[in-house]
């Protein structure tokens, strides 16, 4: 009797955990009855369904890197060997068009765009820019162009990261020696830009050194120079010590004055 009683509730116990699904934190589910997959979308929380006719689907709706090496091609024909990180994700209310247009093995299609793309952007620059300052705008490029095609089917690219570009070996030395001669040239143009300076520097002192000589030459008078002199003499004859002062005279002889 005791295992009649049990056993209806066991079944009830089995049939409704095999009737719950869990979406976990980033992750999107949908409903799939009969092969058809509802528009509503459930993120992280319990989703209930009927096992025998209805299942749920979940795919990662976070940031995904898919990294890939390649040979991409330069404008004057080089093959520059490169290692791509691209990340991208699927926003969640777009997850019934994903596995509707594309289904959950999405990475290779994104890899075979990103090949077409960056072999468009790439083959416009040359390979020595892939080693400047305009990767970024190469990486802009490709995730723009990948976008354009990827967005309508509910796939975002964040971000395309251009890693470990090698150049040829040719090549590589060649924009060594560019860069080297430019920093020479930098430097060069720092020291004279200080000499430059220095020479300036010293214009300008002599021009004040002559402007004051200038100005003090003008101002000493015949006049000028005789009360002076005047002065001098007043402030040695109060001396108490014994001296010998000889001046001249305005008619061009001289006084000795002995104490």
């Amino acid at each position: 009797m005791k295992k009649l009683f049990y056993s209806p509730l066991l079944i009830v116990l089995a049939l409704a955990v095999q009737s719950c699904a869990v979406v976990r934190p980033g992750e999107a589910g949908v409903r799939q009855t009969l092969g058809k997959l509802d528009d509503k979308v459930y993120v992280e929380r319990p989703v209930w369904y009927f096992p025998f006719t209805t299942r749920v689907v979940t795919t990662s709706i976070r940031t995904n890197n898919l990294e890939l090496s390649l040979n991409i091609p330069s404008k004057e024909g080089l093959s520059i060997n490169s290692t791509i990180s691209i990340l991208y994700r699927i926003e969640a209310e777009d997850v019934p068009l994903v596995l509707r247009t594309i289904g959950l093995e999405f990475e290779p299609i994104v890899a075979n765009i990103f090949r077409s793309a960056s072999a468009d952007v790439c083959a416009q620059y040359f390979a020595k820019d892939m080693h400047s300052g305009m990767r970024s705008e190469i990486e802009h490029a490709i995730m723009e162009r990948m976008n354009s095609t990827l967005i309508e089917q509910g796939i975002i690219i964040e971000a395309v990261l251009m890693k470990n570009i090698q150049l040829p070996s040719g090549l590589a030395s060649s924009i060594e020696r560019r860069l080297q001669a430019e920093q020479d040239a930098m430097r060069m143009e720092f020291v004279l830009q200080e000499e430059r300076l220095e020479a300036q520097r010293k214009i300008i002192e002599a021009e004040g050194t002559r402007d004051a000589q200038t100005i003090l030459s003008e101002g000493l008078t015949a006049q000028i120079l005789e009360m002076r002199r005047i002065e001098a003499f007043l402030e040695l004859a109060k001396s108490n010590n014994a001296k010998i002062i000889v001046t001249p005279s305005n008619e061009g002889s001289q006084f000795i004055i002995n104490e």
